[in-house]
């Protein structure tokens, strides 16, 4: 038996983060990793000459070196800041509408409302209001972040009631919109304006939720932040950046164990007090950290009685979020030739997001909005000579996927993909001949590969009854917390800063 200060289950972009948080604090910690890789959906693979990212679009939270945002000052702490080759986008994204047009949009706020009023005139007054409104929820919103932080312990009576009646007072913006949809907050903005509601909507397939349930709080803080801390990326895939934080971890003086998962968490005197691994040996520790889902800590790695009632009613209103359908193609020509000009691109069938949306329940790619990266765009090293990485998806729920036979698996597989390679063949025409090498992914891919139930990419569904300010962060076992997104804003970015929280949190405790 070995005891160690903290465990840390699983290295996806949390657990990773989690552990070079401890490690760097001087406490003892191990993490485990089923995988023979780190990184969970951050990693990448190789199909003949081409190295495909599995999940990563943007890096939020990055900012300049000369204002770094959190996650640069993170990776600072960390040492890995001069390790990694940065790549910064230079346009946030482009909306292609189903008419054949298009937008992209720029990078820097002051250039953005320019070129949509330029693009919309008889809306300007109503962008400028509206990225008024942006930055001072943002604004407000981490003010009192900030504020709660500082607080401790249980609020008083008269801090309640203070709370209460000075609130929107003091926050006026974040009370005014705090919990209304994203297509309340555009309908208000923008009525009668479609296209220009899908060009500011872009990130809700990013927390994987329509429009109009997605909370607006989300889509302000992440128009924010990409605005003002640029989007990043980096050379090599998020393969570099997860390899990276887990050397940080060793180079610390933690310990990684890759290729060992864990089989049980040690409950004893209702408290978790340390784990034993698939091959039997067993670990003590003063706290133990899971990135993998609740649902697996709970239902697959503790006995039944150990498991609290209070965890089982507390999971009990969150429902599991969406999959992902995805091709992974390598064309044999660059952007340029095929009419890729920008790295993001979110492509409607229709001006009705919400509706669209609504196809991510059926097994087969019909209407679903399309997302395409292509890296190459921003740094043509990403890939050999004279040729395109490009990964176009849409988002699926894994439940009509889990029905299939093996037979009708494969079957439905290519023809998914045949039909998403049609959609980018009448967008950008050539498309197909260029095509060297392409691998499919369906939920039951990543079911597979990451362990969540229904293939779930984004956790528990991000909408207004599940995440922003009811985001299950608490464990009802003491010993126990969580690190991963499902317990926060799903994410690179959100899932390293808010895992590097939970770590600074739990070594003072330790």
């Amino acid at each position: 038996m070995e005891n160690y200060d903290v465990i840390v289950i699983g290295a996806g972009n949390g657990g990773l983060a989690a552990a070079a948080t401890l490690a760097e604090k001087g406490k003892n910690v191990i993490l485990f990793e089923k995988h023979n890789i780190p990184g969970g959906c951050g990693t990448s693979f190789r199909r003949g000459r081409f190295e495909f990212e599995v999940a990563l679009h943007q890096l939020s939270h990055m900012g300049t070196p000369e204002k770094p945002g959190p996650l640069r000052e993170q990776f600072r702490r960390y040492g890995i800041e001069q390790e990694i080759d940065w790549i910064q986008i230079e346009e946030l994204y482009r909306v292609n509408f189903p008419d054949g047009t298009g937008i992209s949009i720029p990078v820097g706020r002051e250039k953005c409302v320019a070129f949509l009023q330029k693009e919309f005139p008889q809306q300007a007054a109503n962008i400028a209001r509206y990225f008024d409104t942006v930055y001072a929820f943002a604004e407000q919103a981490a003010a009192f972040a900030e504020k709660s932080a500082q607080s401790t312990g249980e609020p008083g009576a008269m801090k309640k009631f203070v709370m209460k009646k000075g609130f929107p007072k003091m926050y006026p913006v974040l009370a005014q919109y705090g919990l209304k949809s994203s297509q309340e907050v555009l309908d208000e903005f923008f009525p009668g304006c479609p296209k220009l509601q899908l060009a500011l909507s872009v990130y809700w397939c990013f927390m994987g939720m329509s429009p109009d349930r997605f909370p607006w709080s989300i889509l302000a803080k992440c128009t924010y932040i990409y605005m003002e801390d640029k989007p990043y990326y980096l050379r090599g895939t998020s393969m570099m950046m997860n390899q990276a934080i887990m050397e940080a971890v060793k180079r610390m003086g933690g310990v990684v164990q890759l290729n060992c998962g864990v089989k049980k968490i040690l409950v004893e005197n209702g408290t978790a007090v340390g784990v034993i691994d698939e091959h039997g040996n067993e670990y003590r520790a003063k706290k133990i950290i899971s990135n993998i889902s609740p649902i697996a800590t709970y239902g697959a790695l503790m006995d039944p009685k150990d498991v609290p009632e209070a965890a089982r009613d507390y999971l009990k209103p969150y429902t599991v979020g969406i999959s992902a359908l995805t091709c992974f193609i390598g064309l044999d020509c660059t952007p340029e030739e095929i009419g890729f000009t920008t790295s993001f691109t979110l492509n409607y069938e229709s001006l009705d997001a919400n509706k669209d949306f609504q196809c991510a329940y059926d097994l087969l790619p019909e209407n679903d909005p399309l997302v395409a990266t292509c890296y190459t765009v921003d740094d043509p090293e990403v890939s050999p000579a004279g040729t395109s990485v490009i990964t176009a998806g849409t988002l699926k729920y894994g439940a009509a996927w889990e029905k299939l036979s093996p037979e009708q698996y494969y079957e439905m597989k290519y023809e998914a993909g045949r039909r998403i390679v049609a959609r980018l063949e009448k967008m950008y025409p050539g498309f197909t001949s260029h095509i060297e090498e392409m691998e499919v992914a369906t939920p039951l891919t990543h079911m597979r590969y990451l362990g969540h139930p229904g293939g779930a990419i984004y956790g528990y569904e991000q909408d207004l009854r599940q995440s922003v300010f009811f985001f299950p962060t608490e464990s009802k076992l003491p010993g126990l917390e969580f690190a991963s997104g499902w317990v926060n804003a799903c994410g690179f970015g959100p899932n390293y800063t808010y895992a590097d929280k939970v770590a600074t949190q739990v070594a003072q405790e330790v």
